[in-house]
């Protein structure tokens, strides 16, 4: 396709009077139009389009925001296509004449894909906040507040005698259509019975020695094809996406030992981090957190809370649902650096805390990092009657710790912990701590002479000990009820734009969804604010305002 750059938006005068005839007192996007303007340039997308080669394409800052509206409204393309060709205020808000025929809808999916494809996804919420920027309506060095959430995966989720029923399904289906001849010479007819069909939880054996049976035969002819294929002389077809699900979802379930096929235990079973919980969606985990089951993704949302200003959206970051809060806040530190958007205070909650990301956010990106951390669980300090890590002074540069008892430590070692952090050890003399009057405040251990601390080096130590301290104060507390609306913000984003359940299939689609869903709710947050409309409160029931009522 061949781009020719847009390069003005103009409101037609047709559309502009027939609009403000048919909504008098105004409209979100014709709002939108006059007050912010338009903020898309094709020339920034220009790449993604190869040059004099092809039909010509439509304007990409044009698709783009057809795209926040289809995200805005709920849309699928089919439908966001006829709004665009009937509705007046959309014509406004994309500058296009009355007559305008609107465009084919599978524009939109190409759109899509070559956005993911040029890695200029980002940009879409990018370049409305520097337009924001420009406008004064948002800033850096300001407050901000991140929260996570759960997102459901397109695919429905299945047990594990499901899982392996339906990869085998998947691979057959894919192999009959880019070679169905050699297909069936590999396969005996009662797979027809067995794979045509969709493998689904009323269809199995009740008992649990024949759902053992059935995996085991279907582990048995899941090997037979994978050999059949990799012995095959058209190599390419070890590359048929359907295969390779196949073949790693096999090493995941099964082993084999001689000619023998048995179906791995959970013990035996890979990390949920990497385990395919279904071949229609490779990427999708399942996750376990406190109470909610899901198998899918998560979504980070990064929001300002500036009291002056409107509340806008900042970053997003799509992450498979295994992946822990704490590995994003470094990440989230260094978009916002990235766009210049940096806060001074960083509200989140204690899954994003962390010893390490107290210092670097304080020495690498100059912000304080607002959340409670965790306490220490020692039994020392948890029961309160023993001497914990902090009952010990630490001469950081003799590389030393006296207990208080007035003893000196023998050995100072410095160190990785299982997890590959940096930690400190140190170890009381033992002759000292066996004769010790005090040694069942310090140790407990039967076989242990001595007392061994084991802590953070001194600018992870000092920092946590800081952050322990000032959540116990009532200028924190009430300092960190700024972080409580970001749930409001995810509660809006699940309730009003599809937050909660993806579109797509794979990660990468995902994060696009998520960042449409951003602008979305960036533009008409931004309308309410110039219109000066208050910010929702948080509503409560009659019954729960009783009290203050009384």
């Amino acid at each position: 396709m061949t781009l020719h750059i847009r390069r003005s938006f103009q409101v037609p005068q047709d559309t502009a009077d027939l609009a403000r005839e048919i909504y008098r007192k105004g409209n979100v996007y014709m709002s939108l139009r006059d007050k912010l303007g338009l903020w898309y340039q094709d020339s920034d997308y220009a790449s993604l389009f190869v040059v004099n080669e092809g039909r010509r394409a439509e304007s990409p800052g044009f698709l783009n925001l057809v795209l926040a509206i289809q995200f805005a409204e709920g849309l699928t393309d089919r439908q966001v296509a006829e709004e665009v060709r009937g509705r007046i205020d959309l014509k406004y808000f994309l500058g296009l004449p009355l007559k305008h025929p609107g465009f084919e809808f599978t524009i939109l999916h190409d759109h899509r894909r070559r956005l993911i494809a040029g890695g200029m996804e980002a940009r879409l919420l990018d370049d409305l906040l520097l337009h924001c920027r420009q406008l004064g309506l948002i800033k850096g060095r300001g407050r901000q507040r991140t929260d996570s959430t759960h997102v459901l995966a397109a695919v429905r989720q299945m047990n594990r005698l499901e899982r392996v029923g339906e990869t085998m399904r998947a691979a057959l289906n894919a192999l009959a259509t880019v070679v169905p001849d050699w297909l069936q010479e590999q396969v005996t007819p009662d797979w027809f019975d067995l794979y045509g069909p969709r493998f689904e939880q009323y269809r199995l054996p009740k008992k649990k020695s024949e759902q053992e049976d059935l995996a085991t035969r279907i582990g048995a002819d899941g090997y037979h094809l994978l050999s059949a294929v990799y012995e095959s002389a058209a190599a390419w077809l070890r590359e048929v996406p359907a295969v390779e699900i196949l073949r790693q979802v096999w090493v995941q379930q099964y082993y084999l030992q001689g000619d023998q096929v048995h179906w791995r235990t959970e013990k035996d079973s890979p990390p949920n981090n990497l385990r395919i919980q279904s071949p229609y969606d490779p990427e999708a985990r399942n996750r376990t957190k406190r109470t909610t089951n899901w198998t899918g993704y998560a979504v980070h949302l990064t929001e300002t809370c500036d009291e002056d200003l409107p509340h806008l959206i900042t970053d997003v970051q799509t992450t498979q649902a295994t992946r822990n809060d704490v590995l994003l806040t470094d990440v989230v530190h260094a978009s916002l650096a990235a766009k210049e958007l940096l806060p001074a205070e960083h509200f989140v909650d204690t899954g994003y805390m962390s010893a390490d990301l107290l210092v670097t956010g304080r020495e690498q990106y100059d912000l304080d990092l607002c959340g409670p951390v965790l306490p220490d669980t020692r039994w020392q300090a948890r029961e309160g009657t023993g001497y914990d890590v902090h009952s010990f002074f630490i001469d950081w540069d003799g590389k030393r710790v006296t207990c208080p008892e007035g003893n000196s430590s023998a050995v100072w070692q410095e160190r990785k912990n299982d997890e590959g952090k940096d930690v400190v050890v140190a170890y009381m003399e033992a002759t000292v701590c066996r004769t010790c009057p005090k040694r069942e405040q310090c140790t407990r251990s039967k076989t242990e002479g001595r007392r061994a601390l084991v802590f953070r080096p001194q600018a992870q130590y000092l920092a946590l000990q800081e952050a322990r301290e000032r959540q116990e104060s009532p200028e924190f507390k009430e300092r960190y009820k700024r972080r409580a609306g970001i749930e409001g913000t995810i509660s809006q984003g699940t309730r009003s734009f599809e937050l909660r359940q993806t579109r797509y299939i794979g990660l990468a689609k995902t994060h696009l969804q998520h960042l449409l869903i951003a602008v979305a709710m960036d533009m008409t947050r931004v309308v309410k604010w110039l219109e000066h409309v208050p910010r929702a409160q948080t509503r409560r029931s009659r019954f729960q305002v009783l009290p203050r009522a009384a």
